[in-house]
């Protein structure tokens, strides 16, 4: 659901660990603030812009500012 969605997000972008780090954390990308500490602020803006299970979210350009 949502939570592990949140989850992955923190992971690739925080944990050098992550299997995916590099693409994200280690590139510079980053979580922003409210989301990063807070799974019900991820929550709200997610169901607020259509959130639904068969949707991802990622950057629409990954080598974008």
């Amino acid at each position: 659901g949502l939570y592990t969605v949140w989850g992955s997000i923190k992971g690739r972008t925080l944990n050098p660990k992550h299997k995916k780090f590099n693409y994200y954390g280690g590139r510079g990308i980053s979580i922003c603030e409210s989301w990063k500490n807070d799974f019900m602020s991820f929550h709200d803006w997610a169901m607020e812009n259509g959130y639904e299970e068969h949707l991802t979210i990622d950057r629409i350009d990954n080598n974008g500012s």
